[in-house]
């Protein structure tokens, strides 16, 4: 069962990247794999099975999407009302006061959730139409916070960034070879390029890389029509 080898996966990397430490200006690190894990693996044991065609892989969990749901771009309106995921979730070892876990009672939007699922649900219409060849991930499950402020993975000192990139590494090729997909489409740039040098010894035959736009609002192109630009250049790749 392919579900049963992604949870294991998960676990294995929530342990990984528990053990690691990052200085200032890091102040705070959650793991959603850890305190938000009974939604995580239902995530994985509801969609995650059997092969897909198509991994959509983002960069790391965002502080009002999975940080507060366990679902990858996991927008609490979305992951409740389209992908029927509900129930409790757990603290992060050292909550940040100035960014609460607080679930799904939590009341800011996570805007690139928003945009990505909400394509899939006007494209798809329900998620059993769209996991039945397409899967989402994250390829670092942490969330970093300088104070208030939120700081992607790329942004760590190299020293910092060694180890993780091989348990995310490690992880994202485990979930390869589970899945067994045609594609992977980084959700950004980053997201591609770390992808792409993750699954380097994938036969180039079976398996190809492309990428969309990130849809976070600090994009002025996302900002100008997400949607349809995705749409586009999915349709380039050939995919959809």
């Amino acid at each position: 069962m392919t579900a049963a080898t992604l949870i294991a996966a998960a676990r294995e990397l929530c342990a990984a990247v528990d053990g690691l430490r990052f200085a200032p200006p890091v102040t705070h690190v959650y793991n959603p794999l850890d305190y938000a894990r009974d939604i995580h693996e239902h995530y994985l044991r509801r969609y995650g099975e059997g092969r897909k065609r198509m991994v959509f892989v983002g960069m790391n969990p965002g502080p009002f999407g999975m940080a507060q749901t366990g679902v990858p771009f996991g927008e609490i309106p979305a992951v409740r009302d389209w992908l029927d995921l509900e129930g409790p979730v757990g603290q992060p070892a050292q909550p940040n006061p100035r960014r609460p876990v607080e679930g799904f009672a939590c009341r800011r939007s996570e805007v690139s959730g928003q945009r990505l699922w909400g394509l899939f649900r006007d494209r798809f219409g329900t998620p059993e139409a769209f996991f039945a060849e397409h899967f989402v991930a994250n390829y670092c499950p942490l969330v970093f916070f300088e104070d208030g402020r939120n700081l992607t993975p790329d942004k760590l000192p190299a020293a910092e960034q060694r180890p993780l990139l091989a348990a995310c590494d490690a992880h994202l090729r485990t979930l390869v070879q589970t899945l067994r997909p045609e594609w992977v489409i980084g959700i950004g740039a980053w997201a591609e390029k770390r992808a792409a040098a993750a699954l380097a010894g994938a036969p180039a035959q079976s398996l190809r890389f492309g990428r969309v736009l990130h849809p976070s609002p600090a994009s002025p192109t996302a900002n100008r029509g997400w949607a349809e630009a995705a749409t586009r250049q999915l349709a380039e790749l050939g995919v959809w």
